[in-house]
């Protein structure tokens, strides 16, 4: 029993630091924009320590779980999403702002979230605000409430202003099986 423990926190392990390796890898890649071998070699060596360190402290996205095609399909309808939201609201905002006669409802909105873990509140927060009608203040993860500055308040409906603010996002990343 105490050989399979280790043996089973070994795997662990080198599945965590595996994990950990590539996004390190890849991070390094896409920063450093170069693809030289001494480039490589370092990011490499780079992302080898960060693994190394951060692969005790528990379990890591699996990056290797994106050739599934379900879940690249979801991440693609995802990412169109919030492109789609961040063009039309960068032009509304942009007519708001040529045409200054219109009149600015801005104000601080707080709203319900189905986002539950760490991860899904911060992807949560980050593509909302990448859309510029609404940006994330605060949270209260016990609550499960967002706290956004709105350009434009219609209403102070949390349930309607969730399904227009951070609704369409939030429902493209719950899984068909939640």
């Amino acid at each position: 029993m105490i050989k399979g423990s280790a043996g089973a926190r070994r795997r662990r392990l080198i599945t965590h630091g595996l994990a950990l390796w590539v996004w390190a890898f890849a991070v390094w890649v896409l920063l450093t924009w170069t693809l030289t071998a001494e480039q490589l070699l370092v990011g490499a060596v780079i992302a080898t320590a960060v693994a190394m360190v951060f692969a005790p402290l528990g379990p890591v996205a699996r990056p290797w779980r994106l050739l599934d095609p379900e879940v690249l399909w979801r991440l693609a309808v995802l990412a169109a999403t919030a492109l789609a939201r961040s063009v039309v609201s960068n032009v509304r905002l942009a007519v708001r702002v040529w045409s200054p006669r219109r009149p600015v409802r801005s104000g601080m909105l707080v709203v319900p979230t189905k986002a539950r873990g760490p991860g899904e509140v911060t992807a949560v927060g980050v593509l909302t605000s990448l859309i510029v009608d609404n940006q994330l203040v605060d949270l209260d993860r016990h609550a499960h409430r967002l706290q956004y500055h709105a350009v434009w308040i219609t209403t102070e409906d949390p349930e309607g202003n969730r399904r227009h603010i951070n609704g369409p996002i939030e429902d493209r990343m719950r899984s068909r099986h939640d």
